[in-house]
């Protein structure tokens, strides 16, 4: 998940919320409007709610017939309220259910509607700290997908790792889940158990994995300096990109210099991503001012670059970027820049590819619409959103090391920023 703010970065006011971390926005966010506002402009009458038939206009779209007859689903809906055996239904169930639908027409996994009990949760999720098995999940090719565990978390303990694919949570099918539907699932109280039923490529059948919840508080900069062969060189851990992570980064490269360090590693495994700004905050301390560090392509109202600001504070310093299939969003604009200026090579396994922007929309009663407006190129043209990022020098990383606490990832960096 990515998230756009105003230029002005995290502490900017207002801000205006546009969601990034695995779409035609304007005639989405009509239809939801229309749909609303008819869906509450229903008729008591004897047999139940009749609702008001409204023909509706197509917005933006040439290649569309110029108007939809909404008869049939106000038909559909008469039809429940008259005939269901369980009679009455909840009028509001059946509002959100036919926004719901409007929504995953576009067959995007990233746009979705919340109900206002689904959208506190959601907007926790930079925050830092929640109850629940701390793992990042996204989805990919129609299935609920681990993007990354985070470090220390439940999750990570029980051996979840990226690229799971879970199947079930306490035994419901997540087949026709949204993400936000399947994160409302797997949260719960901290000291409580949640089973998922998880398939892992290369094994040959799903399996179980119990987790206890816990309060999740995570600081989403890491940092160290190591001695190898010799050389002092610093290692940067980045768990996502979010409320606490500029502050934190700009702590860590001031407490780094001060060590005449003689390379760097930017750790950004199983980092999901978080804010647009704060990448390109991030990418500055390296790329030159004026440069840009990604483009946001949009369908109707072009495109725009976000550059550099110009504090180069680790410019020539031996940088090398570590990424795998938990590195998504954020953190593939911040390594694509790196990349592509060849400021930094990466190391170890192609990024999530989820490099698409998210614009939320608050709605009446509560609610609003997570939509797709935009899509991530980097400086020199890769679609993040449909290519993600192939490394440098590929390392894999097997079951076989993470149970024997081995990371040749890390050591082919250390070797890679010591040459």
């Amino acid at each position: 998940m990515d998230i756009e703010q105003n230029p002005g970065g995290t502490n900017s006011a207002p801000e205006r919320k546009t969601l990034r971390n695995p779409l035609k926005s304007t005639t989405i966010i009509v239809l939801v409007a229309i749909l609303v506002g008819y869906v509450f402009g229903f008729q008591t009458g004897k047999k139940g709610y009749t609702f008001v038939p409204k023909e509706f206009k197509i917005v933006n779209q040439a290649d569309q017939p110029k108007t939809v007859d909404y008869q049939l689903l106000w038909d559909a809906i008469n039809v429940i309220n008259e005939k269901y055996i369980d009679k009455p239904v909840d009028q509001q169930k059946i509002l959100y259910g036919a926004v719901k639908g409007a929504v995953a027409a576009t067959g995007d996994p990233y746009t979705d509607f919340f109900e206002p009990k689904d959208l506190e949760s959601f907007k926790t999720d930079l925050k830092g700290s929640f109850d629940g098995i701390g793992a990042e999940i996204g989805k990919k090719d129609g299935n609920i997908v681990v993007i990354a565990p985070i470090d220390d978390s439940p999750a990570k303990k029980a051996g979840i790792q990226p690229k799971d694919i879970i199947l079930q949570v306490d035994g419901k099918s997540t087949a026709d889940w949204s993400v936000e539907e399947a994160v409302s699932h797997i949260r719960g109280q901290k000291g409580t158990d949640v089973t998922l039923t998880i398939f892992r490529e290369g094994k040959n059948k799903p399996f179980d994995v119990k987790v206890t919840r816990a309060q999740i508080q995570v600081k989403s900069v890491k940092w160290q300096v190591k001695d190898v062969n010799g050389k002092k060189i610093a290692v940067i851990t980045i768990s996502r990109f979010g409320d606490d992570t500029k502050p934190l980064f700009d702590q860590a490269v001031n407490d780094v210099l001060t060590k005449n360090i003689n390379g760097l590693v930017v750790d950004l495994r199983n980092n999901p991503g978080g804010y647009l700004q704060t990448a390109v905050d991030l990418a500055s301390n390296w790329v030159p001012l004026g440069k840009v560090v990604v483009t946001e392509a949009r369908s109707q109202d072009g495109s725009q670059q976000y550059t550099a600001n110009g504090h180069t504070r680790l410019s020539g310093i031996k940088t090398v970027v570590l990424i795998n299939g938990g590195s998504a969003s954020a953190s593939e604009i911040l390594s694509g820049a790196l990349q592509d200026y060849k400021i930094a090579e990466l190391i170890g396994e192609k990024s999530f590819g989820k490099g698409s922007v998210q614009e939320l929309v608050d709605l009446r009663g509560g609610s609003a619409v997570k939509v797709t407006v935009a899509k991530w190129i980097t400086p020199n043209g890769k679609n993040l959103n449909k290519d993600g990022l192939n490394p440098d020098v590929e390392v894999k990383l097997s079951d076989d090391d993470i149970t024997n606490n081995r990371d040749p990832q890390m050591d082919k960096a250390l070797q890679e920023v010591t040459k």
